[in-house]
């Protein structure tokens, strides 16, 4: 009963995520993210929506431990390196960038760091903790609402990318000559 209600819930935050998303894809001069006006409570927007989205996925994973047949040794010898990988980029380039920066604030186009290697290397870097977390767990529903996750983390420069270009000019489109999206 829990677990289907956090899937629900779950799968509910990440089609508003998703749409609001696509949505600024789509029609970038009203778009939602990054958001047009950087407040005071865009950070705690962001940040909740980031744990609560961990959050379930660490919820889910907890309920449905070991479900499905991953062997031992792919959980532990994939799951946890992707885990740890991950988090260390994750928050080494949040302690350069900034929070506000990372919340959608303008500032300074990164290129140094990780982002010589990837434009995107938070993304990435998400993405190998939640297909990490999902491997660890094998739990199904940690795999539904992963597999959910993982596409909003795709979808998510492709809204960022023309405020970029937008606020950074040909400083943004030499960097982006040269660096890829992802990997």
């Amino acid at each position: 009963m829990m677990e289907t209600t956090l899937i629900f819930l779950g799968l509910g935050v990440a089609a508003a995520t998703l749409a609001s998303i696509l949505w600024s894809i789509v029609f970038p001069k009203r778009r939602i993210w990054p958001p047009h006006h950087y407040t005071a409570a865009t950070p705690i927007l962001v940040w909740m929506s980031t744990l609560s989205f961990f959050g379930i996925l660490i919820l889910l994973g907890v309920l449905g431990w070991g479900v499905l047949p991953i062997p031992n040794w792919l959980r532990f010898g994939i799951g946890i390196p992707f885990i740890v990988i991950g988090h260390i980029i994750v928050w080494s380039e949040v302690a350069h960038f900034g929070i506000p920066q990372t919340s959608g604030a303008k500032g300074t186009l990164k290129t140094d760091g990780m982002y010589r290697y990837s434009r995107n290397p938070q993304y990435v870097a998400d993405i190998a903790i939640v297909g990490g977390w999902m491997i660890l767990t094998s739990a199904p529903s940690a795999f539904i609402f992963g597999a959910a996750a993982i596409l909003i983390l795709i979808a998510a420069p492709f809204a960022e990318e023309p405020w970029l270009r937008e606020q950074y000019g040909s400083e943004f489109e030499e960097y982006r000559a040269f660096t890829r999206r992802f990997l």
